[in-house]
């Protein structure tokens, strides 16, 4: 029986990779994946995740998942996301979908009454990849992405999250690789599913160096502090995979090159994003001389071998002010009022594997990109 997996995804280089390896497993389903908001607009993520699909001949269905954060009417991407990801998600690499491809793919919104619940919870007028009006950094931003704002809203990917996990139960795992705001959508206009959701999810830092401006929060973290903090104490079962591993696995030049070996469209394609992904990690850190974290792809790995990872298991919240008595927004840490509850419902993974891990990722693509030789 092949495991059943919903993916979550702001799809950049690294979910690029994850989705690589979650195909390249025979005994995995990806039932659907839900396009949502954060390395690029929702939209672009599902024309990446088409055009990744169509590159192996793949057909899984595309929904679009909330367009932007919680907190706020309006987003934008940052220029962090463009530098590390390229202006189009894919590190400036042109990989082409068909209108076959993007028949798969439902940009449906859900209804206006159900709008108005998601922005109900919005408090400021727009976020530019995480970050409020007047926030210090947003002078970060690449002057090119001002203006190109979209409306936070939920798509239909949403209640196809809902759905699944009423179908499926714990045999379905939601696979998260962007913001949690698809899935925090979810549980608040589907209550119910709280204790039937299983959740594997890139993001967050307890023991590393964050890798925002600020150096404490995470990416994914950062762009909707509110849905990760209901999300987390939500007592929902939730594995997360952060930045305290996902260090520790980098991805070399000589991986990229085996794909690039294969002659494959996806394996040439992909090893041009993750060159680009390589070089901005190295310019942007000296820690990463030797490689590039493999953020989501891990994610992916763990979902289909949790032995790879040691966890520790806590109660885990988010700080959403940052101050004197606040701490710093978008951080995440154990939550003080539920130091003493007997249940600790995240599973957060503080050891891994690293060399075991690195090879199941990049051999299994690998030997995945080499089978599409000469078919697409």
């Amino acid at each position: 029986m092949k495991q059943r997996i919903l993916l979550s995804a702001d799809t950049g280089i690294d979910d690029c990779m994850a989705l690589a390896y979650l195909l390249a497993q025979s005994d995995v389903q990806v039932s659907a994946i839900i396009a949502t908001y954060g390395n690029v607009h929702a939209s672009k993520s599902a024309y990446n995740n088409a055009a990744i699909l169509n590159a192996c001949k793949a057909q899984i269905p595309i929904a679009l998942g909330c367009t932007g954060p919680s907190w706020a009417r309006e987003f934008t991407v940052d220029s962090g996301c463009a530098t590390f990801h390229g202006s189009n998600g894919l590190g400036n690499v042109n990989m082409p979908y068909d209108s076959n491809s993007l028949e798969h793919v439902d940009f449906t919104v859900l209804p206006a009454d159900i709008q108005s619940k998601f922005q109900e919870y919005s408090y400021a007028p727009y976020s530019i990849g995480g970050y409020e009006p007047n926030d210090e950094r947003e002078h970060y931003t690449l002057e090119e992405h001002r203006g190109d704002f979209v409306a936070s809203q939920c798509g239909i990917g949403v209640q196809w999250i809902i759905d699944n996990v009423r179908n499926y139960g714990k045999e379905l795992t939601v696979l998260v690789t962007g913001p949690l705001t698809d899935v925090d959508a979810a549980m608040r206009l589907a209550p119910d599913i709280v204790e039937n959701i299983r959740i594997v999810m890139m993001g967050g830092t307890l023991t590393q160096e964050g890798n925002c401006y600020d150096l404490v929060c995470e990416t994914n973290i950062i762009q909707d502090p509110e849905a990760a903090k209901r999300v987390f104490e939500s007592g929902a079962e939730i594995t997360m995979v952060g930045l305290d591993v996902t260090h520790q696995c980098l991805l070399t030049a000589h991986d990229t090159q085996a794909w690039r070996d294969t002659q494959s469209v996806l394996g040439t394609s992909l090893a041009n994003m993750c060159d680009f992904y390589l070089h901005a990690n190295y310019v942007s850190d000296e820690i990463f001389t030797q490689g590039a974290p493999l953020h989501d792809p891990l994610a992916a790995a763990v979902t289909c071998h949790q032995e790879l990872v040691q966890c520790v298991d806590m109660n885990v919240t988010v700080e959403t002010r940052s101050g004197d008595g606040y701490g710093v927004r978008g951080r995440t840490i154990g939550d003080r009022t539920r130091l003493l509850a007997q249940k600790k419902n995240t599973h957060v993974a503080l050891g891994v594997q690293s060399h075991v891990a690195h090879d199941e990722i990049v051999k299994s693509i690998t030997n995945f990109v080499s089978q599409l030789r000469g078919t697409c």
